[in-house]
Parts: C-alpha cells; structure tokens; sequence
C-alpha cells in the first residue's frame, strides 16, 4: 500500500508542470479553415503566416517572459509595458490574434448603425475609409500594419505603423488591422502589396469590427 501511494505521488510530482516553463499564452486556432479564405488568402499563406509567424511571436514570448516581472500578465498589459524585444514578440502575437478575427470566408459587409455613422462623420463614406487606408497600406514604407482605431469618445482615425506598432499605445482602440509585412502577402501577390490589400476587403467581418467599436475604452 505505502509502495503504491509512493509511486502516485512521484508520478504527479514528475507530471505537474514547471511554473516557470508552463506555456501562458497558448496560440489561438483560426476561427475558419486554412483554405476558407482563398482565392483572397490561400491555404499556404493562412499555414505559413498563422502556423510559423503567429505561433512563432507567441513561442519567443514565452521564452523572453521567463523571470520576467511581466510573467503571466494579459498580452495587451505586455504590450503596454514592455520594449524591446518583448514588445516586439507580444505585440505581434496581440496584432496578429486581432487580424485573423476580422476576417471571415462569410462576412457581414456592412458595419453597424453605430459605427457606419462615426465612419461617414469621419471620413464621408465606406468606400473613401477604404481608399484612406489602401492608400496608407501601399504607402508605408518596410514593414508594419495599418489600423482604424477609435478613441474613448468614439472618433475614428487612420494609423500607419511600423514593425509591430499598434494604436493602443497612443490610448486608442484598434478597431481592424491591415498587416503589410509581407509574410501576409507574398506568397498569393508577390511584391502587389496594393493588390492584396484592395482584395483584403471581400473578408472583413464588419459585424467583428463593429463589435470592437462598441466596446471601446
């Protein structure tokens, strides 16, 4: 008996993981299938660009976090606190994890009430915020993203952003994310960076966009 309950307890000793290695920010699954979105982004984009370059932002996180005091802190709190390296890795792993939720091989093509008032208030119309921000998009130069972002009183704006920069840092919203590196494009469009993101457009979810407008800080 005292052999039997000898052998249990070393077992869970050897199987319970290491606080310091336990894996915090697990890489989140694509809501749709990987060739949901083709022709607009094939299957080995959505692999290459989810399995190798999300996945990967996440795996160098974890090993930065460790000793970290940022250890086990909600990525956006990451994000807000850290340079550097850290920055860099949690940051792209936030923008990436709110890029491929707004898009949708079924999407609802209009924004809400709400926001498409704020988007004609701010920029006259649907299809001149788009134009703003292809236009934005084609124009940054190296790598980055492009952002609609809302502020606490529900103004809208456009952000173009280098590397792994993101809106929040200036305490707006991020409301949809266009990613220019070219891990995001170069496989379907080669160097028609204007091209991929013009057919970008065809799968936005509005109604998620929406959703991140009306729930704004």
């Amino acid at each position: 008996m005292l052999m039997i309950l000898f052998i249990t307890l070393f077992v869970r000793m050897m199987t319970t993981a290491d606080p310091a290695t336990d894996v915090r920010y697990a890489v989140r699954e694509l809501p749709y299938g990987y060739g949901a979105l083709a022709p607009v982004l094939s299957e080995e984009t959505m692999r290459f660009h989810h399995d190798k370059h999300y996945a990967g932002y996440l795996a160098r996180l974890e090993e930065l976090l460790i000793d970290s005091p940022l250890a086990g802190q909600p990525l956006e709190d990451i994000v807000l606190a850290a340079d550097g390296a850290l920055f860099n890795n949690a940051a792209q792993a936030w923008n990436h994890e709110l890029y491929f939720e707004q898009l949708s091989p079924q999407p609802v093509r209009a924004p809400s009430a709400e926001l498409a008032a704020a988007i004609e208030r701010d920029f006259g119309s649907l299809d001149a915020l788009c134009t703003q921000m292809n236009r934005a998009a084609a124009g940054l130069f190296g790598s980055g993203w492009v952002w609609l972002a809302a502020d606490r009183e529900g103004r809208l704006a456009i952000f173009a952003e280098a590397n792994a920069g993101n809106p929040i840092l200036r305490g707006w919203t991020p409301l949809l994310g266009i990613d220019v590196w070219e891990h995001a494009y170069y496989i379907d469009y080669r160097n028609r960076r204007a091209d991929a993101v013009a057919a970008l457009w065809s799968v936005v979810d509005w109604q998620t966009v929406s959703h991140r407008y009306a729930r704004r800080r």
